[in-house]
């Protein structure tokens, strides 16, 4: 699942699967392209490939007023021979900078193949100053059935992400990274409960290596292994159009 544009690829790298996307710039109605290959998608510290390989892409539009949109997609599989196959994303939001405190609020759609019946929508905000953010999604709507006593409510389920990034040498940038999703929906969807989920990230002109881990224990050969510390490498490119 792709975060929002705004964020810059070291924070990105390691609390969602928007690996292969950097920030786009602010010229006056400016559409962008990325396209990127990644050892394994990462999102909020679960693969979404089963540890294999991802390959992703997609198109953002910028304007000056800090107005964004965007679209991506990648390949997704949970399970051997599952239902899913695809994910791609819609977003749009606002971003800016005031005072030395940059902001980024926003709407994300996430679709996935018809047979899976379980795409789902966020709204996000993030606040920053320096290299630190402080980043919260919500839950805004999803076409998946509760059951039970489940709640699939407005904002009943949450990601709460905390991310510093900083230059260490010649453009080389680490990050540091630690998340928390809670809540029904995303226990339906992970099929797991609340966990915190943790990472470090170095980037460099494209190339990005990520080490992210979960406090979560091991529940079987289900070739997921959400116990496991994870290393992830990538490669992303950018294109004007």
């Amino acid at each position: 699942m792709k975060t929002s544009t705004k964020r810059t690829l070291i924070a990105a790298a390691i609390s969602s699967a928007c690996l292969l996307t950097a920030m786009p710039s602010y010229a006056e109605g400016e559409f962008t392209a990325n396209a990127g290959v990644s050892s394994n998608y990462i999102w909020r510290g679960l693969t979404q490939t089963t540890n294999e390989a991802a390959v992703q892409g997609g198109i953002d539009y910028s304007h000056e007023s800090g107005f964004y949109a965007g679209t991506w997609a990648s390949n997704v599989q949970y399970e051997a021979d599952d239902e899913y196959s695809y994910e791609h994303d819609m977003y749009f939001g606002f971003a800016g900078e005031k005072d030395g405190i940059s902001y980024d609020f926003g709407y994300l759609y996430y679709n996935y193949d018809d047979e899976a019946n379980f795409d789902f929508a966020e709204v996000y905000g993030s606040v920053g100053m320096g290299g630190l953010s402080l980043t919260v999604y919500l839950l805004a709507h999803t076409e998946a059935d509760e059951s039970g006593e489940q709640d699939f409510g407005f904002a009943q389920a949450s990601y709460t992400s905390v991310d510093y990034a900083f230059e260490v040498l010649n453009g080389t940038e680490l990050g540091l990274h630690v998340g928390y999703h809670e809540g029904d929906f995303a226990e339906a969807f992970n099929g797991v409960e609340g966990y915190v989920d943790y990472g470090v990230s170095i980037a460099k002109d494209g190339f990005s290596f990520a080490i992210t881990g979960t406090d979560l224990d091991d529940t079987g050969a289900d070739n997921l292994d959400n116990d496991a510390v994870k290393f992830t490498v990538g490669y992303s490119m950018d294109f004007q159009l």
